[in-house]
C-alpha cells in the first residue's frame, strides 16, 4: 500500500502542519487563536466533500457536520457521533511539525542526524510490533500531533467515504471536532444538544486496538502555606517557613499513592507545581482514583491532614481548596450502555484487531461528555508517545482505525433507533 498517497494518511500529514497548540490557565475558548485555522480547513473540507449541517462556531472553535443515512427509507437507526480535539499538548512545540514516514526494519530510528537525536528501540521496546510496517515521526524537535489529529484525520477519511458511497448502509452520523482538550476545557462550549447523537465515540487513544470506558475520577487541589518570615539571624520560636511546612504536609501523603508508584487503577496524589518563599507557598495538586469511594477518601484524607497541621501549630496556617475535574464515564456506559463496548469490540474483530480493553489514567473529552447526557468511550488512533518529541504513529494502523470506524457505523445500521 502507497501511504503517502492513502486518504487518511495525506490528510494526517496536511493537518500536524498546522500548529495549533493549546496553553494553560487562559480564561477565553479557545485558549489560543490559531487552533481556528485547522478548525477553518475541516470545515471547508467537509463543506466540499457533501456533508450536510457543517457548522464552524468561529468565536469557541467548535466544528460540527452531519453524514446523513444512507438507509432505506421508513428504516432508521441510533443517531452515532465521532469526536476528536484539534488541539496539541503545551509540552512540547507544535509549531512547523516536520512529519515523515519510514518503513521500520528494526533497531533506532534517527530522528535528527545534527541534533543527534533518537527514537530508541531499547526506551521503546513496544516498537519491534511495527516491524516491516511504515511509521510517522518527527525530526525530534518538535511533538507530531498524532494526539489527536490522527483522530481527525481518520474521522475526516472515514465522512468522505461514507459521502462517496451511497451504497453502504449506515444510519446518521454526527462528527464535531474540538479545542482546547489538552487544557481540560475541550467540551466547555460543546452544543451537546446541538449535536443531536443518541451515543458518540471520541477517537483519542493510542495504539491499535485499545478501548476504553473507565477513566479516573479526577480533583484540583491547591495547598496554600502561610508561613511568618523574620530575619533569620533572630528567627528561634518566631519563623514559620512555609517551605518547611509544605514538606511536612506532602510528607502525611502515601509515598506509595504517587503517579511514579502506581498503575493500572491505582489512584495517587500528585504534587504539580509549587511556588513561593518563606512567607507563603502555593502546591497545586491533582488527586486521582478509579475507585469512587476510593477518591472520595483521598480528598477527605487531604483535608484532614491540613485540619491535622492547623491544630498541630494552632493556627490556619494550611488552606485547602478541592474542586472536582471530571468523573470516571464507566459509570455512564455500564450496564446500560454496554452496547457501545460490546459493539467497538466487535468492529475492531471484524478488522482483524485484537482489542484491548484498558482504563484510561486520565481523562478525556468523552467523560465529560458521558456526564453531559452524551455516553461517549474512547477508541485507538494508531499514535504512541503522546505529548512528546518522540511521539510517532502507524500509518497501517491508523488505516486500520478508519475501517473500525466504518465498522461501528455499519453495526448501528442494523440497530432500530429506540
Amino acid at each position: 500500500m502507497e501511504f503517502e498517497s492513502s486518504n487518511v494518511i495525506q490528510r494526517f500529514l496536511r493537518y500536524v502542519k498546522i500548529d495549533t497548540q493549546s496553553m494553560d490557565g487562559q480564561d477565553r475558548c479557545p485558549s489560543t487563536e490559531k487552533q481556528k485555522d485547522l478548525a477553518a480547513l475541516l470545515a471547508d473540507e467537509l463543506s466540499r466533500m457533501g456533508a450536510r449541517d457543517v457548522r464552524f462556531d468561529r468565536e469557541s472553535c467548535y466544528v460540527y457536520a452531519t453524514i446523513p443515512s444512507s438507509l432505506p427509507e421508513g428504516k432508521t437507526a441510533p443517531v452515532l457521533g465521532f469526536i476528536a480535539h484539534m488541539d496539541t499538548s503545551p509540552a512540547v512545540s507544535g509549531k512547523d511539525v516536520s512529519p515523515r514516514i519510514v518503513k521500520y526494519e528494526g533497531g533506532d530510528i534517527p530522528l535528527n542526524d545534527r541534533e543527534g537525536i533518537v527514537l530508541s528501540a531499547a526506551e521503546n521496546p513496544e516498537l519491534s510490533d511495527y516491524v516491516g510496517k511504515h511509521l510517522i515521526v518527527t525530526d525530534g524537535t518538535t511533538l507530531l500531533g498524532a494526539d489527536d489529529k490522527a483522530g481527525v484525520a481518520e474521522i475526516m477519511a472515514m465522512a468522505e467515504y461514507f459521502l462517496t458511497h451511497s451504497d453502504e448502509e449506515h444510519g446518521e452520523i454526527r462528527i464535531g471536532f474540538t479545542p482546547d482538550e489538552e487544557v481540560g476545557q475541550g467540551v466547555d462550549r460543546f452544543d451537546v444538544e446541538g449535536f443531536g447523537a443518541d451515543f458518540a465515540y471520541t477517537v483519542d487513544g493510542g495504539p491499535l486496538g485499545e478501548l476504553e470506558y473507565e477513566n479516573f475520577n479526577a480533583a484540583s487541589a491547591r495547598l496554600t502555606v502561610n508561613g511568618y518570615s523574620v530575619h533569620p539571624g533572630s528567627a528561634k520560636n518566631k519563623m514559620r517557613n512555609a517551605i518547611l511546612l509544605a514538606q511536612e504536609f506532602q510528607s502525611l501523603l502515601p509515598a506509595c499513592e504517587s503517579p511514579e508508584a502506581t498503575e493500572g487503577y491505582e489512584g495517587f496524589y500528585h504534587p504539580d507545581s509549587i511556588s513561593g518563599s518563606v512567607e507563603q507557598v502555593v502546591v497545586d495538586y491533582i488527586i486521582r482514583d478509579h475507585d469512587r469511594e476510593k477518591f472520595e477518601q483521598k480528598k477527605a484524607w487531604f483535608e484532614t491532614c491540613a485540619a491535622f497541621l492547623n491544630e498541630k501549630y494552632r493556627k490556619p496556617v494550611f488552606d485547602v481548596r478541592i474542586e472536582d475535574s471530571y468523573y470516571n464515564m464507566k459509570e455512564k456506559i455500564l450496564p446500560e450502555n454496554a452496547h457501545l463496548i460490546e459493539n467497538a469490540v466487535s468492529a475492531m474483530e471484524m478488522a482483524g484487531v485484537t482489542p484491548k480493553i484498558s482504563p484510561i489514567r486520565g481523562g478525556t473529552d468523552g467523560a465529560r461528555l458521558s456526564f453531559l447526557g452524551l455516553p461517549c468511550p474512547n477508541l485507538c488512533t494508531g499514535g504512541a508517545n503522546f505529548h512528546g518529541r518522540f511521539e510517532y504513529a502507524c500509518a497501517e494502523s491508523m488505516e486500520t482505525c478508519v475501517e473500525i470506524l466504518k465498522n461501528i457505523a455499519g453495526i448501528y445500521a442494523k440497530t432500530e433507533k429506540a
